[in-house]
């Protein structure tokens, strides 16, 4: 119970998890006020009507206010414009960060903060807020499946302060059986799916409404065509599907994408694998940590729920190199790369273009070296035989 009757906004989205922490902040003795972000209804798969709907019922349901926020006009431009130029610009970005940054945790935190007269804003993500003397610490939710932390590494220091998770403390279900002993209307909706506020999309389709078909190469690691393809904006590295070979065989990845020339470069998983990248735009959610003459070791995460891998943070310039303990495969220029200790987000930022990713085989220009190498590796092998 909180020593005080202190007043919160809960984002209210209409999903199960955002309807349970605006219950649990009611039982634990706080004020709370509903907010329904309205932000985007231009896609036939988009959920916004039946959103809306359940969220007003899950706020008559708790007896609390609710206001329908129509932020549709700035998320247009914050967020959907993002997504289009940063493929347009052969980048594969995160508009689920962007979201948080510049909707939840920019508009929706400032407006609730100014006009509602509120302590803190409340939203239903699985990560979890600590103080210490040191400030404030971000974390990843108890919830090893759901854990969002990924998404909120561009959260500062002063955000962090009126910010509130309440179900990040528990696993996704004990948040369904709460809901249901809570008697909340929409206990039994399903997860939500896809980009926030837009809902489960087809990707290429989607960037087909703005992005033009055009047709290009699929080369190998050699150079040679091998194939053809609609786009190179509409690809991302690490993806296996989507263009064609004239000679299928085994499967083949995405390596590398020139949008200039409107190239797709392919190879098996392991050519498109990479030991160290440059990450840049780095945001530290507690302040850059001390240097170490030999760098910085942390676990680092490169897509949402992927898996966590020992690196070394080296400063380079204005950028970050990271090196990784292992070499991980799907690294795409404009994605996240978030840095953890443990438990703790410790910050994050962009990796960076192909040209600042060092692939353990160079595609196309660098086979050579390639060959080579692979018979230095099978010479060293056949030493090591003939002499146990």
């Amino acid at each position: 119970m909180s020593s005080q009757k202190e007043k919160v906004a809960v984002g209210i989205s209409g999903g199960v998890d955002s309807a349970v922490a605006a219950a649990l902040l009611l039982r634990q003795g706080y004020e709370v006020i509903g907010v329904h972000l309205y932000c985007y209804d231009d896609s036939p798969s988009c959920t916004a009507d039946d959103d809306r709907t359940l969220a007003v019922r899950v706020a008559k349901h708790l007896g609390i206010p609710i206001k329908v926020w129509d932020l549709r006009k700035q998320y247009k431009k914050k967020v959907i414009s993002y997504f289009f130029d940063e493929y347009k610009a052969g980048r594969t970005p995160n508009p689920d960060i962007v979201c948080n940054r510049e909707i939840k945790f920019g508009i929706f935190l400032e407006k609730a903060l100014s006009e509602l007269d509120v302590d803190n804003v409340a939203t239903g993500h699985y990560a979890r807020i600590k103080k210490d003397r040191d400030g404030f610490r971000l974390l990843k939710g108890v919830d090893e499946k759901k854990d969002q932390s990924y998404f909120l590494y561009i959260l500062a220091q002063g955000q962090l302060g009126h910010i509130l998770f309440p179900i990040g403390d528990y696993k996704k279900l004990e948040v369904r059986k709460m809901a249901k002993e809570f008697d909340l209307p929409n206990s039994d909706r399903p997860d939500s799916q896809g980009i926030c506020f837009i809902g489960p999309i087809n990707v290429a389709e989607f960037l087909r409404e703005r992005l033009p078909i055009v047709k290009g190469r699929v080369v190998n690691t050699k150079g040679e065509v091998i194939g053809e393809h609609d786009g190179a904006w509409f690809f991302t590295e690490g993806q296996r599907r989507g263009f064609g070979v004239f000679k299928p065989g085994l499967p083949l990845y995405v390596i590398k994408k020139d949008v200039a020339s409107n190239t797709l470069v392919v190879g098996r998983s392991q050519e498109s694998e990479v030991k160290e990248f440059q990450v840049r735009d780095v945001h530290w959610v507690g302040g850059r940590p001390k240097a170490k003459s030999k760098g910085q070791r942390v676990e680092v995460r490169i897509r949402h729920l992927g898996e966590i891998t020992p690196a070394t943070l080296e400063l380079l310039d204005s950028k970050l190199l990271a090196k990784l303990a292992k070499p991980a495969s799907g690294v795409a220029p404009g994605q996240s790369a978030v840095f953890y200790r443990g438990d703790e987000v410790l910050g994050g930022g962009i990796i960076g273009s192909k040209e600042e990713v060092t692939p353990l085989f160079e595609a196309v220009e660098a086979s050579p070296i390639r060959d080579w190498l692979t018979s230095a590796i099978k010479q060293a092998k056949l030493l090591t035989k003939m002499r146990e």
